[in-house]
């Protein structure tokens, strides 16, 4: 299967990203028209054959302004509509970041499972398969599609930026609370392949409530080594900022922190201008456009995933293994 038979989308606002993927594979993207109504209504079509083709359409599900996460899952569905409509033969929704993935359970009574509704919306359009990257809850996002849910994971391109600059230092690698300690853990091993040498672990305690988060107990040795904290994504930088201040405290030269999606509300500017911090590392899946400019500059750093995701689609689409895609990443 050549790629003449891949059909490469990417909705208005996610386009920039979409453009980096096409480049990343060598295609440019497919032509489609959105257009906007005067009620708030609007359209979304193909405007090339996709009959029998092998369909992706890029969307990152995360609110801006001008744009919510609702306004672009519907766009998405809609327009997976029109191409299952216009006979393609496969679609692949191409989602950076998935909206509502944290919403995965009912942590009080009668709460909503956010998670499992977006799936079946997917599934009720016709779509085939979906594709993200580090969702909150991997068992939780498996189990709510009925329909193949790929996933990836940045964790080798914080590891080959961690591995280019680490010295021999001590380096403890921490998770911010209990639940991510397997992702963490995780990357530890990465890491340490990477480095030669031995890297330690640690995680803290955390519970959350109406918003609140509190807990400050560090379970692991992080004095005197370099702490790396690790999590999938930063929303307020509340959890991030209990953190660092937790290792500093308890002697860690340095603490940096990599998240894979760089949410950013709230006071996250000011809580990531905090002294502990010394890099924060995200990826391109959301835009850091609610960051200041300066911090852009010094503390934080955006690392580039749409390669990752350019190969992913190759392998979808050419049959071949995500599996080695991940374990050589």
């Amino acid at each position: 299967m050549t790629l003449d038979d891949l059909c490469l989308f990417a909705l208005d606002t996610s386009r920039p990203y979409g453009e980096r993927v096409g480049k990343a594979l060598g295609i440019a993207l497919c032509a489609h028209q959105e257009r906007e109504f005067e009620d708030g209504e609007h359209k979304a079509r193909p405007l090339e054959n996709v009959r029998g083709k092998d369909v992706y359409v890029i969307q990152s599900l995360y609110g801006e302004p001008g744009m919510s996460a609702n306004d672009k899952l519907v766009r998405l569905l809609f327009f997976i509509g029109a191409l299952k409509d216009a006979s393609a033969a496969r679609v692949t929704a191409v989602c950076p970041y998935l909206a509502y993935a944290r919403k995965d359970r009912r942590s009080k009574s009668r709460d909503p499972v956010s998670s499992r509704y977006v799936a079946q919306l997917f599934e009720a359009l016709g779509t085939d398969r979906v594709l993200t990257l580090d969702v909150h809850n991997l068992a939780a996002y498996q189990n709510a599609f009925r329909i193949p849910a790929e996933h990836l994971e940045a964790s080798g391109l914080f590891v080959a930026w961690f591995a280019a600059r680490l010295q021999d230092e001590a380096v403890v690698v921490v998770s911010p609370d209990v639940g991510g300690v397997k992702r963490a853990e995780a990357f530890r091993q990465a890491l340490a392949r990477a480095l030669g040498r031995p890297v330690t672990a640690a995680f803290m305690e955390k519970s959350r409530s109406e918003g609140v988060v509190s807990g400050a107990a560090v379970v692991g040795d992080v004095g005197g080594r370099t702490a790396i904290i690790i999590d999938d994504l930063i929303s307020t930088g509340t959890t991030l900022a209990r953190a660092a201040a937790a290792c500093k405290a308890l002697g860690a030269n340095r603490v940096y922190a990599a998240a894979s999606h760089g949410v950013f509300v709230g006071a996250a500017g000011q809580v990531l201008a905090d002294p502990a911090l010394d890099k924060v590392l995200v990826t391109d899946t959301i835009l850091p456009f609610r960051l200041p400019p300066a911090l852009l500059d010094s503390r934080v750093e955006v690392l580039a995933s749409a390669p990752l995701f350019a190969e992913a689609i190759r392998r979808l689409h050419s049959g071949g293994s995500l599996v080695e895609l991940l374990a050589g990443a």
